[in-house]
């Protein structure tokens, strides 16, 4: 889950060194005015997938405590993403070889979800708040629809692992296939900045390659970069990640910033050419109206889906969902998504 709390003995460095944000970071783009989401759309950390019917997607959530044993939450839509129902949660429990891994960890955090063949594989993190004692799972399924026949998560064990004297965080997972065909997963928060590793099919695990690439850093105190999701689109790789403080409600400051690369494993600049290795980014969606906050942010089909902190109901996580556009020279964008023309029973 990308909600990292920092001691309250660095809360202040903290301050000082968000108003030092790079030049190409300072703009602020705002979300389109759109219709609000209707069903149930409190969460954080939404991984969206399309479902295997028209019209139909699927929300992946980090846990809470108090509802199925802090697992994955699962919410579903079929009026492409506009209402939302709750489908429970992946388990009733946290695998009991990560609790025993990650002491006092009670929730899964962040999942992230990508399809290889007639496999859906579900990258999570184990973890405890302000802490690097971390682990990011897989779990697969064959379907993502708990009514179908052979549903059900079968837990794979440990994919990456950081401990309290590691340089990086293994939270925040993302999964990207290059264009040979090969899995990379990008990972991190705050430490030492955004990760990747080379997977492999069909384990969905690491590779042999022993190599942990450095994609992005803020180099700035307290280095308030987390959140990565990575797509392709003409010819470019982009990395987005998430920025500054998130789950304060009201006073969150999470925006989500982007870079490129032509490679996938970088360098990534921004759109002044300054490397997201040396603390550039450009923004995507920063706080605007009522939507405070934006950030832990999945991308699939064309759309983005992230969460803020609803202005109107006293800073309450909301999920946002628009859609992703592209100006002419390749950088990405939101558009509005017209809002459903009734309500629609999920």
């Amino acid at each position: 889950m990308r909600l990292i709390c920092l001691l309250t003995s660095v809360i202040a460095a903290y301050l000082l060194a968000a108003l030092a944000v790079p030049a190409t970071a300072s703009a602020s783009p705002t979300a389109p005015a759109v219709a609000p989401l209707r069903g149930n759309v409190t969460l954080h950390d939404p991984a969206i997938a399309q479902g295997a019917k028209a019209h139909v997607w699927y929300v992946y959530s980090s846990g809470d405590p108090g509802v199925g044993g802090g697992t994955v939450q699962i919410r579903k839509s079929v009026d492409d993403g506009r209402t939302w129902s709750a489908l429970g949660t992946m388990w009733n429990a946290i695998p009991g070889w990560l609790t025993d891994e990650v002491h006092g960890a009670n929730t899964m955090w962040a999942p992230e979800i990508f399809r290889h063949g007639d496999t859906y594989y579900l990258y999570y993190a184990v973890s405890t708040l302000g802490h690097n004692d971390s682990v990011i799972a897989l779990a697969t399924n064959t379907t993502l629809d708990p009514t179908a026949p052979g549903y059900r998560w079968v837990d794979q064990g440990k994919v990456v692992r950081s401990l309290p004297a590691s340089d990086f965080n293994a939270i925040d997972p993302d999964v990207i296939q290059d264009a040979a065909g090969t899995p990379w997963l990008a990972f991190g928060s705050y430490w030492g900045g955004i990760q990747m590793v080379q997977l492999q099919w069909p384990s969905g695990k690491r590779s042999p390659d022993p190599d942990r690439l450095h994609l992005a850093d803020r180099k700035l105190p307290l280095n308030a970069i987390e959140g990565a999701a990575m797509i392709s689109h003409g010819g470019w790789y982009y990395l987005f990640t998430s920025w500054d403080r998130c789950c304060l409600g009201l006073k969150s400051t999470y925006r989500i910033v982007v870079g490129r690369s032509r490679s996938i494993t970088g360098p990534y600049v921004d759109s002044t050419g300054r490397s997201l290795a040396d603390g550039g980014g450009t923004t995507v969606l920063a706080s605007s109206g009522n939507q405070i906050g934006p950030g832990g942010e999945s991308i699939a089909g064309g759309v983005l889906a992230y969460h803020f902190y609803d202005a109107t109901a006293g800073g309450v996580p909301r999920l946002g969902v628009q859609n992703l556009g592209w100006t002419a020279d390749g950088w990405p964008h939101l558009t509005a998504r017209p809002a459903a023309a009734a309500a629609t029973r999920v």
